[in-house]
């Protein structure tokens, strides 16, 4: 019964997780200049706190 009930669960996980991926893809289509701005933000971002984790490992 556990298995079962595992296997469900990892079903419904998948499906919530396709879901919010395809609404934000469709948001993504309908606003491409603010998700390349937002992308290119975060992008730096990363970069930045990468750069911040290299220097206190040093």
């Amino acid at each position: 019964m556990k298995n079962v009930m595992g296997v469900v669960k990892g079903i419904g996980t998948g499906l919530a997780a396709g879901m919010a991926v395809g609404f934000v893809g469709g948001q993504m289509v309908k606003n491409q200049k603010q998700v390349k701005r937002k992308a290119n933000k975060a992008m730096h971002a990363v970069g930045d706190l990468f750069e911040n984790v290299q220097y206190l490992f040093k």
